[in-house]
């Protein structure tokens, strides 16, 4: 049985400072987040803001000082914040763990099924 660590996509969502209306590719400063629409969040990672998914049902919500995004049901080769490398969770079919890694949600497990426990998704062969 394989364990992931799960601090930020536990719950299906990781919590951003927000500001601001650019566009993807704009150039920026800092470690921000945005919300582009309901289901996109935009991050500003090397100077330069991209597009994040936010999948999950509750999609993108700006709150008074922060951005919320639902990675809940983000795919494999989806893009993940910086605040994510290291992390994952389970697969939107649950039958694979998916890493946050160099800025892409990779499978690392293939499993019959995949579930969150706490902070961790667990991988069942």
């Amino acid at each position: 049985m394989n364990r992931l660590p799960l601090a930020l996509v536990s719950f299906g969502f990781f919590l951003l400072s927000g500001c601001g209306g650019p566009g993807s590719g704009d150039s920026c400063d800092g470690g921000d987040y945005v919300c582009q629409d309901d289901a996109q969040a935009l991050e500003c990672r090397n100077g330069e803001w991209r597009t994040l998914a936010c999948r999950g049902p509750l999609g993108c919500r700006e709150l008074a000082d922060s951005v919320r995004c639902d990675t809940s049901l983000n795919m494999e080769n989806d893009a993940c914040a910086q605040d994510a490398e290291g992390r994952g969770g389970c697969a939107p079919n649950g039958k694979a763990l998916l890493l946050c890694e160099g800025g892409v949600l990779k499978k690392t497990a293939e499993c019959s099924s995949c579930s969150v426990q706490g902070d961790q998704a667990v991988c069942n062969p």
